[in-house]
């Protein structure tokens, strides 16, 4: 193996490195949804879930990339109806074209920032569903978007009618898990 063969190797290493490291425009993808109630991975409290008052947990969104003309949220549950076999993926909640510069959403959240559309979840409504597993604890993914276009009115959407809307338009995507698990539910 000569030189050359080393360089080489070293070379597409960095560019593969490079590549996933940065988005769009060589900026580093930093997009971060976070919950100051709970870590990721943590339980989510009581008083977010069916057991509890049911609201929305605050939500702290940072690190917009360049270029983000909104943003979409997605929290959906990949474990229904139980984790040890699920068989769907139940959706609580779905926001699209939030401005690009809102910084997150309050405990509670019922009045949104201007533009701010609302999706259908599995609930049948339009507002956050808090987590109320059958069985089991479950995965609770908090899915914010970066999108690269405000999106036309969808009317309500679904979540598959949201996801083919951004599909193209996604610049970046950051996750946050939280975990429910029912009291006295094993």
């Amino acid at each position: 193996m000569g030189k050359s063969f080393v360089i080489a190797v070293f070379f597409c290493c960095f560019c593969f490195f490079q590549s996933s490291a940065f988005g769009r425009g060589g900026t580093t993808m930093t997009l971060v949804v976070s919950s100051p109630a709970f870590a990721n991975k943590q339980s989510i409290p009581v008083r977010y879930t069916c057991e509890g008052e049911d609201i929305s947990p605050p939500l702290q969104f940072t690190g917009v990339p360049e270029g983000t003309a909104s943003l979409a949220l997605i929290v959906d549950d990949p474990d229904a109806p139980d984790p040890a076999a699920p068989k769907m993926t139940w959706v609580h909640w779905l926001l699209y074209n939030l401005p690009p510069d809102t910084s997150g959403l309050p405990e509670a959240v019922t009045s949104f920032p201007p533009g701010t559309e609302l999706g259908t979840n599995d609930f049948g409504r339009t507002r956050y569903g808090g987590p109320c597993p059958p069985i089991g604890e479950h995965r609770y993914r908090f899915k914010l978007y970066a999108l690269d276009t405000m999106l036309p009115d969808l009317g309500r959407p679904d979540k598959e009618t949201l996801l083919h809307a951004m599909d193209g338009h996604i610049l970046e995507q950051a996750l946050l898990i939280g975990l429910y698990q029912k009291r006295g539910n094993d």
